[in-house]
């Protein structure tokens, strides 16, 4: 260990839909948190881990603040929640052009209440139009709460990132790195495999299918060959679900596994056959065993 090495815990967080998981992935230089167009995808605590030289990043991608209406939904705030309490600094992102609303009063608070380090990230620049709203945004949020630093940037097409990284790496102390430097993630394959197969299915079948679905993968060995085998069952909460994802003669599942496959091939270097089920588990929600099965920590239901 480098004695001058330094690292930081952080936790992203933002309402649904912001581009939390995009600016993770950009950061990373490789996507291990899903992204997709509809909220709330991200359901882990996703960690990823940033090694440059002495600097060391190790981040939570927490999911979106909402309302929960079902015991995963109570999942997913709770580990918000716990992020933000056990972090060296915050990440708040935030759309550009948009005023504070409730879920930026409400982490913001937290922070207050904690006296946490915050760093202020306003992304999606590049779709703003009106440049004169980015800075009375910038000054809305200036006059609710003494951020580290405000960023604008865009995680599309990476403007800013650079800027945000010089930010957050003034957020680490001294104290050696608590990961291999050549770590990525400390999620398991299996989990990274789900989530991969997930975002195709959000993805591919647009607003078709809502969050009732989950993945489980039931095997992942490698072959003599260094071929990987991987079986996974997608559960839905209805059969017309199923058949959705299933789709006419095979197709849609079929090209969800093909993509899905290819980001695999992608992660892990090296060949991928992939198998995959889709079964019904009506309500599994609202079904604390199940949502536990799934890979859910059963700590947070009570």
């Amino acid at each position: 260990m480098n004695k001058n090495d330094k690292s930081a815990f952080i936790a992203i967080v933002g309402r649904p839909n912001v581009g939390k998981s995009s600016i993770l992935n950009r950061l990373l230089g490789q996507k291990i948190a899903i992204v997709s167009s509809k909220p709330q995808t991200t359901r882990n605590r996703i960690t990823g881990v940033l090694t440059q030289g002495e600097y060391q990043l190790v981040f939570f991608d927490t999911p979106g603040m909402h309302r929960p209406k079902n015991t995963l939904g109570k999942y997913m705030v709770r580990s918000v929640n716990e992020s933000v309490g056990g972090v060296d600094c915050c990440l708040l992102v935030v759309e550009a052009g948009r005023e504070p609303g409730d879920t930026e009063l409400g982490l913001i608070e937290k922070f207050r209440a904690i006296d946490m380090p915050a760093i202020l990230a306003i992304n999606k620049i590049d779709m703003l139009k009106e440049k004169d709203a980015l800075m009375k945004q910038i000054l809305s949020y200036s006059k609710l709460y003494d951020f580290e630093a405000v960023v604008p940037l865009s995680a599309q097409d990476g403007s800013g990132m650079d800027d945000l990284l010089d930010e957050l790496k003034k957020q680490s102390s001294e104290g050696g790195h608590f990961f291999d430097d050549d770590t990525l993630t400390d999620q398991p394959e299996r989990v990274i495999a789900a989530e991969i197969i997930r975002e195709k299915i959000l993805r591919l079948c647009d607003r078709e299918i809502p969050h009732g679905t989950a993945v489980l993968i039931e095997k992942m060995k490698t072959r003599d060959n260094g071929i990987l085998d991987i079986e996974a069952t997608v559960f839905c909460e209805r059969d017309t679900h199923k058949r959705i994802i299933i789709g006419k003669n095979g197709a849609m599942l079929k090209k969800i596994s093909t993509y899905a496959r290819q980001d695999m091939e992608r992660f892990f270097d090296c060949k991928v056959f992939l198998q995959t089920w889709v079964k019904v588990k009506e309500d599994w929600r609202n079904r604390a065993q199940l949502v536990q099965n799934f890979g859910y920590d059963e700590r947070n239901f009570d």
